[in-house]
């Protein structure tokens, strides 16, 4: 374990918890949605370990990566337990951020249950692409989640007038998403997938901006209320790994 790698995360969890901390005071003090505050946490979690990445030396085992920065994040997350928060203002705002009123009581096991299995996703599909040399495009399905579906409940509380019900992870509730929110996926995969047009041949290209907007979106709209993550990861690696290996 080098200086480098604890840098890496030590400012990765760190500005996760800012992203956090400041998203909580928006609620509190300005009264802002938290539908919009929790999608910052969501971005923060899968974006900043990807965007901190390049400034460390932390070109190791990717697996062992993965791993590791998904054991501190559920370190980070512990914070969230209720005799914590009861006790830490800080980790109470943090909570704030994320507590939609309509998830109570599961607001946290739905986090955390998304997050864990986000990240086993995450460690699987690097083993994989790694396992043929492509283990960048795994960032593929990582930047639509945190761009796309980061972006999708925030338009849709806001812009969406066509709504349709979802069921939730392991409960009898339903939800509502909107067409409008579930266009973002569908616009951030176009726009992401030419970024790693080095990584496939010109008919894989032309196959996954066909695919991947139409694939990452349906994903996006039948996974669970709050566990749109790890179907996203699960749909976007399989159809790469069949684009990349069938095509």
């Amino acid at each position: 374990m080098t200086i480098e790698y604890l840098l890496y995360q030590v400012l990765r969890l760190g500005s996760v918890l800012i992203v956090g901390y400041l998203a909580g005071l928006l609620v509190i003090h300005r009264g802002v949605k938290v539908n919009y505050t929790r999608k910052l946490f969501h971005f923060a979690i899968f974006f900043f370990p990807v965007l901190f990445a390049p400034d460390f030396d932390v070109d190791g085992n990717p697996v062992s990566l993965s791993v590791s920065t998904g054991v501190i994040l559920m370190l980070g997350l512990g914070l969230f337990l209720k005799p914590i928060r009861d006790r830490w203002y800080f980790a109470s705002v943090l909570f704030r951020a994320i507590d939609r009123p309509e998830d109570r009581p599961y607001t946290l096991f739905w986090l955390t249950t998304q997050v864990i299995t986000g990240y086993i996703v995450i460690v699987f599909f690097v083993i994989a692409f790694g396992h043929h040399g492509m283990g960048e495009l795994m960032m593929i399905p990582i930047l639509i989640n945190g761009i796309g579906d980061g972006l999708a409940e925030p338009v849709g509380v806001r812009y969406g007038r066509h709504s349709y019900p979802v069921p939730a992870f392991l409960s009898s509730r339903r939800y509502q998403r909107t067409l409008e929110g579930s266009a973002c996926v569908f616009i951030t995969s176009l726009l992401v997938v030419p970024f790693f047009h080095d990584h496939f041949t010109a008919q894989q290209l032309i196959t996954a901006l066909i695919a991947m907007p139409v694939i990452m979106t349906l994903a996006e709209a039948f996974s669970p209320h709050t566990w749109d993550t790890p179907f996203i990861f699960l749909a976007g690696g399989f159809s790469l790994l069949a684009i990349t290996q069938f095509i």
